[in-house]
Parts: structure tokens; C-alpha cells; sequence
């Protein structure tokens, strides 16, 4: 069977936006492909994502209302550098950690975003990040959202010259 100009064009661009597709996909951050309930168990989606950059832009626009952001890191990490206007909760897999981040969303007015964060670890394996968003999400089920730190505060947002703060919070 012979195949025209036309039909070889429509083939190769058929192949072309299919290879595209699957290598966009393939290079995207793994829990950017998970959603809840899927055998990774990761508790967000994407649309509950945010990325340093986005971030860091959303904080240096003048004005407007800026989101309430949570680390649920460690206390001497939290000490060292944390995002501008975070507040430290704990470690979000230890009970007080938990407690003391349900306790300030329910300060926070209803209508502000809410950011987490941890960047003690690859986020993979963070111990913290999982069991604060799921505690998040029983207080609020809308408006909260993770910063994704691939491996950690210090090589995600400190090292690329993010604004950082020092000190103690919450």
C-alpha cells in the first residue's frame, strides 16, 4: 500500500506530538503525576502544587493579599531560613506539630491561601509534608497547597537566592 504526501505528513506529525507528549510527561517531578488515591498515596494534586518561583514572584508583588504559609519542618532548620512570613508549627509527623498547625489554620481567614512546606528532605521521603497536608485538609479542604522542594529548603529556594527569613515563629 503506497502512502501519499499527505498521509506520510500526518503520520510523522501524529508521531511527532505523541513522542512530545510522552517525554514532557516523563520529565515532569514524579508527585506532579500523582493524585490522591493512586498507588504512590500522595494526598495532592497537581493543582495543589506550588512551585519555588511562583511562589517566590507571588511574595515580591506589592500588594495584594499573600498567602499564610506553615512549615512543618524542624525548629532548628525553621531557625536557620524559612520562606518570608512562614510560621513554625513542628514537625508535622509528631502530634504537637500537628495540633499547633490546626490550631493556627483556624486563625487564618477562611478566603487566604494556605502554603506548606517542609524542605528538611528529598520530598519523597519527607516524614513531615504528608501527614500536615492531610491534617490541613480535615480543618480546610480548599485553598492549601504544598511548595514542592525536590530535595530541600537549602537547594530549592536558599540556594537559587530566594528571600529567606531567620529566626523564630509561631
Amino acid at each position: 500500500m503506497k502512502i501519499s504526501n499527505t498521509q506520510g505528513r500526518i503520520i510523522r506529525t501524529c508521531y511527532i506530538v505523541c513522542f512530545s507528549v510522552m517525554a514532557a510527561v516523563a520529565c515532569l517531578p514524579q508527585s506532579f503525576a500523582q493524585t490522591p488515591g493512586n498507588s504512590t498515596g500522595e494526598p495532592w494534586n497537581k493543582a495543589q502544587v506550588i512551585m519555588p518561583e511562583e511562589l517566590a514572584k507571588l511574595l515580591a508583588k506589592p500588594g495584594g493579599k499573600k498567602p499564610a504559609i506553615a512549615c512543618v519542618g524542624f525548629e532548628f532548620l525553621f531557625k536557620g531560613a524559612h520562606v518570608p512570613g512562614a510560621q513554625f508549627a513542628g514537625p508535622g509527623r509528631e502530634p504537637k506539630g500537628i495540633e499547633a498547625l490546626k490550631s493556627w489554620i483556624r486563625s487564618v481567614p477562611k478566603d487566604r491561601d494556605i502554603i506548606v512546606y517542609c524542605g528538611c528532605c528529598p520530598m519523597t521521603v519527607c516524614p513531615n509534608l504528608r501527614p500536615a497536608f492531610e491534617a490541613l485538609r480535615e480543618v480546610r479542604p480548599s485553598h492549601i497547597r504544598i511548595l514542592y522542594l525536590e530535595d530541600s529548603l537549602a537547594k530549592d529556594w536558599v540556594d537559587k537566592g530566594y528571600p529567606v527569613e531567620k529566626g523564630a515563629g509561631m
